[in-house]
């Protein structure tokens, strides 16, 4: 049987859905061997720089700019059609319009619906219109955490035998690095010997603002040159933590270094004193992982799909109160044993979660609904 996935998410620089899109369209294939996958797109692939299996494909379809726009309501059911695909999987919020064969969505989380003040005003719009109708044509969703399966149920009106937990992991490239190399991708970085690490996009739901404020309080009270590292993408809404540094006497320890490739994010995990993800919401909290395989304390929020994630492993943290930031971030600071006890406790927690995990229950859930289909044909 054939199988197909969005490829759309591998097309730009490849973040949490990119990531998740080809690990697990990898692992699928991996464990799947005598079946085809097809991650299908209608625009260029970014740079893939990892192997794929032979029964996995990237395939463009080689659509202009003007034609995209009728992706989802004509190109893609027809390809669909075409390729005979036993299944379609929407890795990315997103499904076709009208489908000839089961369909699974992943929805990452349900932030734009929650958190509407977070996000592009346009985002939140299409969020409302588009992701309630995709939630009722899919035949099953995944969720990354048990937290977001909940709230799709409730928010979304979707019966719970119909939605999946699913967790993710950390990719394979993260895992401790010496530290005579990561001292040296950190010089050429400009980072510098101690420093606190934050990785994701920069937009309001990370709560970068208030993690700001938190340095700011550690720096006041603390004589030592610590650094703060805020590695990847400027998004959206960043404007109010722009101002702040601009006026604040602190901008000058503060280090934006864009997006990473994996090998210097290794590095930054590897290296780094404290990672802290402060996030007000979450579907999983991918970094989180990658800064425990690698071996990083983590300090976070003590929110529902986090502590999902991370456990007891991390130390938790209101994410709206600077002042129990600043002490979770200081306890770590000041205390080489339980940053020595947390890192290795993360190591072993991140062990437990792997793309091959995640494709065998995916796996699970592709042949259910095949079969059913099958069987409703008869």
């Amino acid at each position: 049987m054939r199988f197909g996935l969005d490829g759309l998410p591998l097309c730009k620089k490849k973040t949490g859905v990119g990531h998740y899109t080809f690990e697990l369209g990898r692992a699928l294939a991996a464990i799947a061997s005598e079946h085809e996958f097809e991650i299908v797109s209608p625009s260029a692939f970014s740079s893939i720089d990892a192997s794929l299996p032979p029964n996995l494909k990237l395939v463009n379809a080689g659509l202009d700019s003007l034609r995209r726009r009728g992706w989802w309501s004509i190109y893609l059911p027809r390809y669909c059609r075409r390729a005979s695909f036993a299944l379609f999987h929407g890795t990315n919020f997103a499904l076709p319009y009208w489908a000839s064969c089961p369909t699974v969505l992943t929805i990452h989380d349900l932030s734009p619906l929650l958190y509407p003040e977070t996000h592009e005003k346009h985002l939140v719009l299409r969020a409302r219109v588009k992701l309630p109708l995709a939630a009722r044509k899919a035949t099953a969703i995944i969720t990354p955490s048990e937290t977001v399966k909940a709230e799709v149920c409730e928010h979304l009106g979707v019966r719970a035998d119909k939605v999946f937990a699913i967790p993710e992991a950390a990719r394979a490239c993260f895992y401790p690095m010496p530290a005579a190399e990561s001292r040296l991708v950190c010089e050429r970085l400009g980072v510098e010997a101690e420093f606190l690490l934050f990785v994701g996009t920069v937009e309001p739901r990370k709560n970068l603002l208030t993690l700001v404020r938190a340095f700011e309080q550690i720096i006041r009270s603390n004589s030592s040159k610590l650094q703060l590292v805020i590695a990847g993408e400027k998004g959206w809404l960043s404007g109010d933590l722009m101002d702040y540094l601009r006026d604040s006497h602190i901008g000058e320890r503060v280090l934006f270094t864009g997006h990473l490739r994996d090998e210097d994010l290794r590095a930054l995990y590897s290296a780094c004193r404290v990672f802290v993800y402060p996030s007000l919401y979450e579907g999983f909290g991918l970094p989180l992982l990658e800064a425990m395989a690698c071996g990083a304390p983590v300090v976070t929020s003590r929110i529902p799909s986090i502590v999902e994630t991370v456990g007891d492993v991390a130390r938790l943290i209101s994410p709206t109160d600077v002042d129990d930031l600043a002490r979770g971030i200081t306890a770590l600071l000041d205390d080489a044993g339980e940053r020595e006890h947390r890192s290795t406790a993360g190591i072993a927690h991140a062990k437990k979660f792997s793309w091959e995990r995640t494709a065998s229950a995916t796996w699970e859930v592709y042949q259910k609904l095949s079969t059913d289909y099958a069987d409703s044909l008869i």
